[in-house]
Protein backbone atom coordinates (compact mmCIF):
# COMPACT_ATOMS: atom_id res chain seq x y z
CA UNK A 1 0.00 0.00 0.00
CA UNK A 2 1.53 3.30 -0.99
CA UNK A 3 0.64 6.65 0.54
CA UNK A 4 0.79 9.83 -1.50
CA UNK A 5 0.74 13.29 0.03
CA UNK A 6 0.56 16.46 -2.04
CA UNK A 7 1.44 19.70 -0.25
CA UNK A 8 0.80 17.94 3.06
CA UNK A 9 -2.61 16.53 2.09
CA UNK A 10 -3.16 12.78 1.80
CA UNK A 11 -4.57 11.68 -1.57
CA UNK A 12 -6.33 8.48 -2.55
CA UNK A 13 -3.80 7.57 -5.28
CA UNK A 14 -3.98 3.94 -6.43
CA UNK A 15 -1.24 1.81 -7.93
CA UNK A 16 -1.83 0.66 -11.48
CA UNK A 17 1.20 -1.24 -12.75
CA UNK A 18 3.94 0.67 -10.90
CA UNK A 19 6.67 -1.60 -9.53
CA UNK A 20 9.44 0.85 -8.62
CA UNK A 21 9.75 4.27 -7.01
CA UNK A 22 10.65 5.59 -10.46
CA UNK A 23 7.41 4.25 -11.94
CA UNK A 24 5.39 6.18 -9.35
CA UNK A 25 7.46 9.33 -9.88
CA UNK A 26 7.00 9.14 -13.67
CA UNK A 27 3.23 8.62 -13.30
CA UNK A 28 3.07 11.58 -10.97
CA UNK A 29 5.09 13.73 -13.38
CA UNK A 30 2.60 12.97 -16.17
CA UNK A 31 -0.31 13.84 -13.86
CA UNK A 32 1.39 17.15 -13.00
CA UNK A 33 1.91 18.04 -16.67
CA UNK A 34 -1.77 17.31 -17.39
CA UNK A 35 -2.75 19.65 -14.55
CA UNK A 36 -0.34 22.53 -15.28
CA UNK A 37 1.64 21.76 -12.14
CA UNK A 38 5.34 21.36 -11.36
CA UNK A 39 7.05 19.38 -8.61
CA UNK A 40 9.23 21.41 -6.26
CA UNK A 41 10.29 18.70 -3.85
CA UNK A 42 10.00 14.92 -3.49
CA UNK A 43 10.30 12.92 -0.28
CA UNK A 44 10.14 9.13 -0.22
CA UNK A 45 9.68 7.55 3.21
CA UNK A 46 10.67 10.81 4.86
CA UNK A 47 13.86 11.25 2.81
CA UNK A 48 14.14 14.21 0.46
CA UNK A 49 15.26 13.09 -3.01
CA UNK A 50 17.73 15.47 -4.63
CA UNK A 51 18.29 15.60 -8.39
CA UNK A 52 21.62 13.78 -7.88
CA UNK A 53 19.95 10.89 -6.04
CA UNK A 54 16.96 10.65 -8.35
CA UNK A 55 18.21 7.88 -10.66
CA UNK A 56 19.51 5.77 -7.79
CA UNK A 57 16.23 6.08 -5.83
CA UNK A 58 14.05 5.61 -8.93
CA UNK A 59 15.40 2.08 -9.47
CA UNK A 60 14.37 0.89 -6.01
CA UNK A 61 11.32 -1.40 -5.75
CA UNK A 62 8.24 -0.17 -3.92
CA UNK A 63 8.07 -1.26 -0.30
CA UNK A 64 4.92 -2.49 1.41
CA UNK A 65 4.12 0.96 2.75
CA UNK A 66 6.11 3.41 0.65
CA UNK A 67 5.18 6.98 1.49
CA UNK A 68 5.54 9.69 -1.18
CA UNK A 69 5.37 13.38 -0.30
CA UNK A 70 5.30 15.90 -3.11
CA UNK A 71 5.56 19.64 -2.86
CA UNK A 72 3.80 21.02 -5.93
CA UNK A 73 3.04 24.41 -7.46
CA UNK A 74 0.44 25.04 -10.16
CA UNK A 75 0.50 27.57 -12.95
CA UNK A 76 -2.80 28.94 -11.60
CA UNK A 77 -1.32 29.45 -8.12
CA UNK A 78 1.54 31.46 -9.65
CA UNK A 79 -0.92 33.61 -11.63
CA UNK A 80 -2.93 34.24 -8.45
CA UNK A 81 0.25 35.13 -6.54
CA UNK A 82 1.21 37.62 -9.26
CA UNK A 83 -2.27 39.14 -9.11
CA UNK A 84 -2.18 39.61 -5.34
CA UNK A 85 1.39 40.98 -5.54
CA UNK A 86 0.18 43.43 -8.20
CA UNK A 87 -2.37 44.82 -5.72
CA UNK A 88 0.23 44.79 -2.97
CA UNK A 89 2.75 46.82 -5.02
CA UNK A 90 -0.03 49.21 -6.06
CA UNK A 91 -0.87 49.91 -2.39
CA UNK A 92 2.82 50.08 -1.48
CA UNK A 93 3.50 52.71 -4.14
CA UNK A 94 0.89 54.97 -2.49
CA UNK A 95 2.50 54.38 0.92
CA UNK A 96 5.96 55.21 -0.44
CA UNK A 97 4.62 58.37 -2.05
CA UNK A 98 3.36 59.42 1.41
CA UNK A 99 6.69 58.86 3.19
CA UNK A 100 7.74 62.56 3.15
CA UNK A 101 4.32 63.60 4.52
CA UNK A 102 4.46 60.83 7.15
CA UNK A 103 7.84 62.13 8.33
CA UNK A 104 6.55 65.72 8.48
CA UNK A 105 3.58 64.56 10.55
CA UNK A 106 5.73 62.57 12.96
CA UNK A 107 4.46 59.22 11.67
CA UNK A 108 7.85 57.50 11.58
CA UNK A 109 6.26 54.18 12.58
CA UNK A 110 4.17 54.24 9.35
CA UNK A 111 7.38 54.70 7.36
CA UNK A 112 9.07 51.81 9.18
CA UNK A 113 6.07 49.54 8.49
CA UNK A 114 6.04 50.52 4.80
CA UNK A 115 9.76 49.83 4.45
CA UNK A 116 9.40 46.38 6.01
CA UNK A 117 6.45 45.65 3.71
CA UNK A 118 8.55 46.80 0.72
CA UNK A 119 11.39 44.41 1.61
CA UNK A 120 8.98 41.49 2.19
CA UNK A 121 7.09 42.15 -1.06
CA UNK A 122 10.27 42.27 -3.16
CA UNK A 123 11.33 38.98 -1.51
CA UNK A 124 7.94 37.44 -2.35
CA UNK A 125 8.16 38.69 -5.93
CA UNK A 126 11.62 37.18 -6.43
CA UNK A 127 10.41 33.85 -4.99
CA UNK A 128 7.31 33.71 -7.23
CA UNK A 129 9.30 34.86 -10.28
CA UNK A 130 11.73 31.97 -9.67
CA UNK A 131 8.80 29.52 -9.48
CA UNK A 132 7.35 31.01 -12.68
CA UNK A 133 10.45 29.81 -14.56
CA UNK A 134 9.05 26.28 -14.12
CA UNK A 135 6.40 27.28 -16.69
CA UNK A 136 8.52 28.99 -19.37
CA UNK A 137 5.84 28.72 -22.06
CA UNK A 138 3.47 30.83 -19.93
CA UNK A 139 5.71 33.29 -18.13
CA UNK A 140 8.50 34.06 -20.63
CA UNK A 141 7.64 37.48 -21.95
CA UNK A 142 7.43 39.15 -18.61
CA UNK A 143 8.88 42.63 -18.74
CA UNK A 144 8.72 45.68 -16.51
CA UNK A 145 8.91 48.95 -18.43
CA UNK A 146 10.19 46.99 -21.43
CA UNK A 147 13.04 45.39 -19.47
CA UNK A 148 13.28 41.80 -18.30
CA UNK A 149 13.12 41.17 -14.54
CA UNK A 150 16.91 40.96 -14.13
CA UNK A 151 17.65 44.20 -15.97
CA UNK A 152 14.87 46.03 -14.13
CA UNK A 153 16.15 44.91 -10.74
CA UNK A 154 19.77 45.61 -11.68
CA UNK A 155 18.76 49.23 -12.21
CA UNK A 156 16.57 49.21 -9.10
CA UNK A 157 19.19 47.68 -6.77
CA UNK A 158 21.49 50.74 -6.49
CA UNK A 159 18.45 52.86 -5.54
CA UNK A 160 17.52 50.36 -2.83
CA UNK A 161 21.14 50.42 -1.64
CA UNK A 162 21.09 54.25 -1.41
CA UNK A 163 17.79 53.88 0.42
CA UNK A 164 19.30 51.46 2.92
CA UNK A 165 22.20 53.85 3.58
CA UNK A 166 19.78 56.78 4.02
CA UNK A 167 17.87 54.68 6.56
CA UNK A 168 21.05 53.82 8.46
CA UNK A 169 22.09 57.46 8.65
CA UNK A 170 18.49 58.50 9.41
CA UNK A 171 18.52 61.01 6.52
CA UNK A 172 14.76 61.63 6.43
CA UNK A 173 14.98 64.08 3.50
CA UNK A 174 16.78 61.56 1.27
CA UNK A 175 14.50 58.73 2.46
CA UNK A 176 11.49 60.88 1.51
CA UNK A 177 12.91 61.85 -1.89
CA UNK A 178 13.90 58.30 -2.82
CA UNK A 179 10.53 56.96 -1.62
CA UNK A 180 8.49 59.45 -3.60
CA UNK A 181 10.53 59.95 -6.79
CA UNK A 182 12.48 56.72 -7.29
CA UNK A 183 10.75 53.85 -5.50
CA UNK A 184 7.08 54.81 -5.92
CA UNK A 185 7.13 54.94 -9.78
CA UNK A 186 9.02 51.63 -9.95
CA UNK A 187 6.49 49.95 -7.66
CA UNK A 188 3.71 51.21 -9.95
CA UNK A 189 5.59 49.73 -12.92
CA UNK A 190 5.95 46.37 -11.14
CA UNK A 191 2.25 46.41 -10.23
CA UNK A 192 1.28 47.12 -13.86
CA UNK A 193 3.57 44.42 -15.24
CA UNK A 194 2.16 41.82 -12.81
CA UNK A 195 -1.39 42.83 -13.72
CA UNK A 196 -0.63 42.15 -17.39
CA UNK A 197 0.76 38.67 -16.81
Amino acid sequence: MIEVYINGNKTDAQLESEQTIGDVLRSFEITCEENDAAVLEICVDGKQISAQEFDEEAGKPLGENTKFEFSVITKQAIKESFESLSECFDQLSAKMENVPVDFQNGKGSNVTASIKELADSIDDLCHIAALATLFPETFTNTTIEGKNFNDFFQEFSPILLDYEQALQSNDTVLIGDLSEYEICPRLQAISQALKNM
